[in-house]
């Protein structure tokens, strides 16, 4: 105790109090530092129970929506539709949940044949599948300026940038959609390429460390941590605090989020921030677009083209993205339908002729809406390489709606990774609307991707899309109609097939953009385009037999035998290689026939990828004029592609219709198109329908066999070139005869040709030209059975002579058992 009071003497009572002071003042510090860190865990469990209801509210929307089902085989998709009439969609409706992946119940409806049908309001809708030449050229329009103002003065998107400009959310900050699940692609699992890998974590080398982003991270931990993060403002200190302790390496961006489905969104900062601090926003850009994640580098694929080049690989992009917060009320936002005032009907009819669809109503639609992802379920999961090649998308247009055209190209800048994008080409096919001119060059001026090429004089589709491609500076041309819509993640998909083999032409699932209220429509899985005699395209489902054999799922390439025309994919050196479209095609019509036989022919293959989804209006009749007569031009031109391609096959496609053209004066020279096949030692028509259209109907001859006299009953032979009677003996070669497409009565290349009453008929070489080779046989019910001879001007049918045994031409008569025939086969009636 002595001791202890010699110390307090003098300074050392003064350290005394000093020490006691600094304790004291530390316990006080630390008693506050826990009250503040109690207030932020308070704010941060009131954000996420704040949170968990709104998720629980959206998901209670869209589990509302999958229980209605889908209609077969269109269905409108109003995602939104919950909101409609109720109360209006407010801001703190995340852009993610309208973009919705739809879930297991979904996808089983999908492949329900049995599926419940949902009431539709509004006209019936014209499908793809209905819908004979759907790649139109253009739409003509009126100058009216759109209800929403001048598009040209309006804040639009500018994706020029090393990385992507996110999309403003709802609530106005910036983001960008993308799947946060892994799934290798079926489409690469065959002998011809090996499987993408699955995400893999290499350790950062050295010399990398410091320009990569850290590879081991528990990717379970961080989704869990990612989903607890708060959406709103509530505590911005606090929401800071935690995401840079959970992401100490990207504390310069915001903190993930998710949306009702489990994607990942990535919230980055303001437009203003976007454009003043470039460098750590484009840094965290261009780990979305290019993920770090590599794996090692193979030898360059420009030695073969074909081979698959060893790349790092990502999931599929689900950008969306726009420089102004999109109006959640807006006419037509999210794809719903948009209904006008009875008292805008008379403007909607005014204005119809202009494009042949709702143009009123188009104009009064942002031109930068979004639109429900309507992709499989797992598509947001796939796989593709992160070296795609770049692409120019080449867009032809005569007189198109502005406000169409615009959300075109507006769909395309702002759901494309920019890095693939290499350019957007207008070619404006002498365009005569006014604001396709100066107005167009303004307004596209804030776009430096994109190029507008007009065209002197009106060329038509083909040759506008020839120009286009000449011009293209990207690796892959991808061609799309001038009123439609991409859906997210619609480019990735295409440009891999094209990575995997060069030769692969991939299309996107058309879907349907109504004419009349101008809705966004889910189109049926499993279709595909094919075309039926005399070369008239249509779509039709997979055969069963062939989804079950191929163990084929809703996301899988689906084989097209022929390609719509209006929207696809193809390399740009492929595209040269086959002779690009045969520059003899005049303005519109047959391209899609000529362009798809070329490429399975000649060693390529056409598919549709149901992960790549683009809107279409499809319009009843072409808003613009042809230079010349329409009917006339296309005949012609599927004239040229029968010709060349069709083989022993072109004379199903002459017998509906077409004779007139046998001549072929019309049609042009054909010796470059025959050579350029002869050169890339294209397959027969006959493989083509063998291998790739096997389902498809095209017998040679409509009968063929004996051609049995009901009046003698014996069959009809021919020796030395005369007619005799024989009995009937299906193993003697003179007996057979073949009844043509083209009316033609033939033993091998021989033809019965009809003289006139009393002089017989002649054998003569069957030429498709000549009238009096044609024979008409089985044409009217009366005459049924009866060869009616075309080149006599009287009805003269061919007669068995009973006594003699020889044949002549004599009046018809449905009563003369001797004037009717029978063949042993009939593939056609």
């Amino acid at each position: 105790m002595m001791k202890v009071r010699r110390y307090l003497r003098g300074s050392g009572r003064i350290l005394g109090f000093v020490f006691i002071a600094s304790v004291i003042w530390l316990l006080l510090d630390m008693a506050a530092l826990r009250i503040s860190l109690n207030d932020v865990n308070s704010q941060l469990l009131k954000e996420e129970v704040i949170k968990e209801r709104q998720l629980f509210k959206q998901q209670s929307r869209v589990t509302q929506l999958m229980k209605r089902g889908f209609k077969h085989p269109v269905q409108r998709v109003d995602l939104a539709a919950e909101h409609a009439g109720t109360e209006p969609l407010n801001s703190s409706i995340k852009l993610a949940h309208v973009y919705r992946q739809g879930g297991k119940k979904r996808d089983q409806l999908l492949g329900d044949k049995k599926m419940n049908s949902l009431h539709h309001q509004g006209d019936a809708l014209l499908h793809p599948k209905h819908v004979g030449n759907e790649h139109k050229e253009g739409a003509g329009a009126k100058n009216a300026t759109p209800k929403q103002g001048d598009p040209a003065k309006k804040k639009a998107v500018d994706l020029d940038l090393n990385g992507a400009k996110l999309e403003k959310s709802l609530d106005g900050s910036n983001k960008v959609v993308a799947s946060n699940k892994i799934q290798v692609p079926p489409g690469v699992q065959g002998k011809k390429h090996p499987p993408l890998p699955f995400l893999e974590r290499e350790p950062i080398k050295a010399e990398d460390a410091e320009t990569k982003a850290p590879k081991k991270v528990d990717s379970k931990k961080q989704e869990k941590e990612v989903k607890e993060e708060p959406k709103h403002e509530f505590g911005k200190k606090a929401s800071k605090h935690k995401a840079e302790k959970l992401h100490p390496m990207k504390a310069t961006s915001k903190p993930q989020n998710k949306d009702i489905k489990g994607r990942e969104v990535n919230i980055k900062k303001e437009d203003k921030q976007v454009h003043g601090k470039a460098e750590s926003n484009q840094n965290a850009v261009k780990g979305i677009l290019k993920p770090a994640i590599k794996l090692k580098a193979g030898k360059d694929s420009k030695e073969k083209a074909n081979a698959v080049r060893k790349s790092g690989v990502h999931k599929v992009l689900s950008l969306d993205a726009t420089n102004v917060p999109r109006d959640v009320n807006a006419v037509g936002q999210f794809g719903q339908a948009a209904n006008v005032a009875s008292d805008e009907n008379f403007e909607v009819r005014k204005r119809w002729n202009e494009g042949h669809f709702n143009v009123y109503l188009s104009d009064q639609i942002p031109v930068d809406r979004a639109i429900p992802d309507t992709r499989p379920r797992d598509c947001s999961r796939k796989l593709v390489h992160d070296d795609l090649p770049s692409t120019s998308v080449i867009f032809c247009f005569v007189d198109e709606v502005w406000s169409t055209l615009l959300r075109s190209v507006h769909s395309v800048l702002n759901r494309s990774p920019p890095h693939l994008l290499k350019e957007i080409i207008l070619v404006d096919d002498f365009s005569t609307k006014e604001y396709l001119k100066e107005k167009l060059d303004k307004y596209m001026l804030q776009f430096p991707k994109v190029r507008i090429i007009r065209l002197k004089e009106r060329q038509g589709l083909i040759r506008a899309r020839l120009a286009g491609a000449a011009a293209a500076k990207g690796e892959v041309l991808t061609f799309l109609d001038s009123h439609i819509e991409c859906n997210v993640g619609w480019l990735e998909p295409l440009l891999e097939r094209v990575y995997l083999d060069h030769r692969k032409v991939p299309c996107p699932v058309i879907e349907v953009i109504s004419d009349k209220d101008m809705s966004y429509m889910l189109v049926d899985n499993f279709q595909r385009g094919i075309f039926k005699w005399p070369l008239v395209f249509g779509w039709s489902p997979l055969p069963e037999e062939y989804i079950k054999k191929h163990n084929m799922t809703i996301s899988d390439p689906i084989r097209c035998p022929v390609m719509a025309g209006g929207l696809f994919s193809i390399s740009k050196k492929y595209f040269y290689e086959l002779g690009s479209y045969d520059p003899g095609l005049d303005v519109w019509g047959g391209e899609n026939m000529e362009i798809s036989f070329k490429i399975w022919m000649c060693g390529g293959e056409i598919e549709i990828i149901p992960c790549s989804r683009v809107g279409h209006i499809f319009r009843g009749q072409n808003p613009y004029k042809f230079p010349k007569d329409r009917q006339k031009t296309v005949e012609r031109n599927l004239a040229r592609v029968a010709e060349v391609w069709l083989d022993e096959y072109k004379d199903l496609f002459y017998s509906h219709g077409y004779q007139h053209l046998l001549d072929k004066s019309d049609i042009g020279n054909l010796t470059e198109q025959i050579e350029l096949r002869k050169k890339l030692k294209c397959k027969s028509f006959k493989w083509y329908l063998d291998n790739v259209y096997p389902d498809m109907e095209a017998p040679l001859v409509k009968a063929e066999g004996l051609l049995f006299n009901q009046g003698l009953r014996r069959c009809l032979s021919l020796q030395d070139g005369s007619p005799v009677f024989e009995i009937c003996d299906s193993s003697h070669q003179s007996q057979h005869f073949n009844y043509t497409w083209l009316r033609l009565l033939r033993q091998n290349d021989q033809c019965v040709a009809a003289k006139g009453k009393g002089q017989g008929f002649a054998l003569q070489p069957c030429d498709n030209t000549k009238p009096e080779l044609h024979w008409f046989y089985k044409s009217s019910t009366s005459l049924a059975d009866h060869l009616i001879a075309e080149y006599v001007s009287l009805h003269m049918c061919l007669e068995a002579d009973p006594h003699n045994e020889s044949v002549d031409l004599n009046p018809c008569d449905s009563r003369n058992f001797y004037q009717k025939w029978q063949f042993t086969h009939y593939n056609a009636h």
